[in-house]
């Protein structure tokens, strides 16, 4: 899921857990009726024409504004209608918004035909029973599911039951680092591992000149979550058991110190950067040349850029591991992130909503999205595209090929995000206050944790 989903999402993936629905409140335009609206023209006889089908399409806002995704997307839309003289009403709505008008939707069966979904919301959303589920029938009537990148499969749903959406975007993270910074500081090639990550990230920080190796969005709970994930893994940490939360074990303590320390011991974060909710703040730091590195995902190559960084001013190296892996460690450095697309179950155009769904993950339509939002295509055909063909895109698709694994497909991950990205976010705020961080204080907050999930509170 990408990382833009600020901590309004996660607290409501929490909610998502206690009740039979998934959903955001507020978008930039009124929410859409669902089902189709009759265009009930008559014939020049007076007989009546057939009705035309209109779809309400909810779509998460992938591009640095809502308006540029209408920019991008209704070229799209008015092709589609072209085609098939199906009409799509789209709304974009914000990451901050999505889950809440998502859940509201499902709690009352009322909501549009096809919707867009952060895709680690899949098991949850899956088990509201709001959705479509795309069985062997379904995924026929969309090109069956052998044309998509196999790991983008892996976050649709819990294992075992038909997915309940399929992909759209593809994302992955990736370090981020600055040419020059890099160049001038003597430093010629991207960090290969953690520890020269570091080592890097030391010799570009400058405190007292307001210059920091790295920055990061420490007041973020999905953000958190992700790396407390992908750094757990690096440790060989299990976040659950079956459904039982292992939140404070020990190589979940070591992968959460991990991203701590990159404050509390390193000092390579400006403090500041522990009240940073989302990226925009150090996507700023990072184009001003005020952070010489960021760990983020594939996305914000577009942001970079509108902020005013060429392309050739910045490149992407794969998030350094520690090398050796400790023992029982994954070489996890990215989570299957991404936005998954779905149909909502009550749509009354359901053949219609398939057909969307069929040209929105079409090869043609993949290259065109993808290619403007900064994204990875979800299908393989689309790769054969210049525009995907870059020395970064080409970093992007590897990771979420070969070292991108999908966070737990359960009900349970929404509740672990939210718990641990907040233990997360208190303890960096501490770090950033200028208390130590420690192995106990880590601990404890995840044990805190660990307990408040195990009891349903």
């Amino acid at each position: 899921m990408k990382s833009r989903i600020l901590d309004a999402v996660a607290a409501c993936a929490l909610l998502a857990l206690g009740t039979a629905a998934c959903g955001k409140s507020g978008g930039d335009a009124p929410s859409a009726s669902p089902g189709s609206s009759a265009q009930g023209a008559q014939g020049a006889r007076g007989a009546p024409a057939a009705e035309a089908v209109t779809l309400t399409y909810w779509a998460s806002n992938q591009a640095p504004s809502v308006e540029d995704d209408r920019k991008i997307l209704q070229p799209e839309l008015d092709k589609f209608e072209k085609q098939t003289g199906i009409k799509v009403k789209l709304e974009v709505i914000s990451w901050s918004d999505l889950l809440n008008r998502i859940l509201a939707a499902t709690s009352s069966g009322k909501g549009p035909d096809v919707l867009n979904i952060g895709n680690s919301w899949s098991a949850s959303l899956q088990a509201t029973g709001a959705f479509l589920p795309f069985d062997d029938a379904a995924l026929a009537k969309i090109g069956g599911k052998d044309r998509f990148v196999a790991t983008t499969l892996s976050a649709t749903g819990a294992a075992g039951q038909p997915p309940a959406a399929v992909p759209l975007y593809g994302l992955a993270y990736g370090l981020f680092y600055n040419k020059k910074m890099f160049a001038d500081a003597g430093i010629e090639k991207p960090p290969a591992n953690w520890g020269e990550f570091i080592t890097v990230a030391k010799k570009l920080t400058d405190a007292k000149g307001g210059r920091y190796g790295v920055a990061i969005m420490g007041a973020s709970y999905s953000e958190n979550a992700h790396f407390a994930f992908m750094f757990g893994r690096q440790h060989g940490a299990a976040i659950f058991e079956g459904k039982q939360p292992r939140f404070d074990a020990p190589e979940m303590v070591a992968g959460v110190k991990q991203y701590i320390d990159l404050l509390s011991v390193h000092k390579v974060v400006n403090p500041s950067n522990a009240e940073y909710v989302n990226d925009t703040q150090m996507l700023k730091e990072f184009t001003s040349g005020k952070a010489a590195m960021l760990m983020i995902q594939s996305y914000a190559q577009a942001a970079i850029e509108q902020n005013g960084m060429a392309r050739d001013a910045y490149g992407v190296a794969p998030v350094p591991m520690p090398d050796p892996l400790p023992a029982g460690g994954k070489a996890v450095n990215s989570h299957v992130a991404g936005i998954n697309i779905a149909v909502f179950e009550e749509s009354k155009n359901r053949d219609a909503a398939l057909k969307f769904v069929a040209f929105m993950t079409s090869p043609e339509e993949q290259k065109i999205l993808n290619g403007a939002f900064g994204s990875l295509p979800v299908v393989s055909e689309a790769y054969a595209d210049e525009r995907f063909k870059s020395a970064n895109t080409q970093v992007f698709q590897k990771v979420l090929a070969e070292t991108a694994e999908s966070m737990p497909m359960i009900e349970e991950t929404a509740q672990f995000e939210t718990l641990v990205g907040t233990a997360m976010r208190d303890l960096l705020a501490e770090a950033a206050s200028g208390k130590a961080v420690t192995d106990a204080s880590i601990r404890g907050k995840l044990t805190a944790a660990n307990q408040q999930m195990a009891s349903g509170k």
